[in-house]
């Protein structure tokens, strides 16, 4: 996608969000990534998906490169950093945005497909994230081709502890990550690269 119609193309995302969510008042994408973080929060917070894990490990997509494509280059100027906004690919960032929601909702998605410990918490905790995953790649990066992401069935076994903990260090690092998305939804939205 060219960098000319980007901005349009995500003004008609707004609009396609608004009118296909399920809520009853319009909400602009970036509100949608702050739900996207709060709910992620919430899940990390419930008692549900932590209940008995005790582990600080974080467990972050290792193919993405989100935090780089979404971050303009930094340059020395005079021995301050500056930073240079001409490098910033906006269509690049949105890509690799589109690459890790697509990965984590598959992944969560997964998750709740196998043995859970607290089922009906853990579905009410997960299942807005998934929806929310899925709307915002149905709707907002429908034009952007990624390339096919490996299937998580695999990655969850029957044993619900074993995947509650894997569910935990997986989410501690889409938290990372949606904090990272917020900020270049928030960049992107602004405009400021353009300047």
């Amino acid at each position: 996608m060219d960098a000319e119609r980007i901005p349009a193309y995500v003004a008609s995302c707004v609009l396609l969000l608004s009118l296909s969510w399920r809520t009853s008042e319009a909400l602009p994408v970036p509100d949608f990534y702050k739900m996207l973080l709060l709910n992620i929060s919430n899940a990390l917070d419930s008692i549900y998906l932590t209940d008995g894990i005790q582990s600080e490990k974080i467990e972050m997509r290792s193919t993405g490169d989100t935090v780089l494509a979404c971050a303009p280059t930094l340059t020395q100027n005079l021995g301050c950093v500056t930073q240079r906004n001409s490098s910033f690919s906006e269509s690049e960032c949105l890509k690799n945005i589109k690459m890790d929601l697509l990965y984590y909702h598959e992944a969560i998605a997964s998750y709740l497909r196998g043995p859970l410990k607290n089922g009906p918490e853990e579905i009410r905790l997960l299942s807005p994230i998934v929806e929310i995953t899925k709307n915002l790649t149905e709707n907002c990066f429908p034009q952007l081709d990624v390339e096919n992401l490996p299937s998580k069935d695999d990655k969850w076994g029957n044993d619900s502890y074993s995947n509650r903990l894997e569910m935990n260090k997986m989410m501690k690092g889409f938290h990372i990550r949606a904090i990272t998305i917020n900020r270049a939804i928030g960049y992107i939205s602004s405009g400021d690269h353009r300047k």
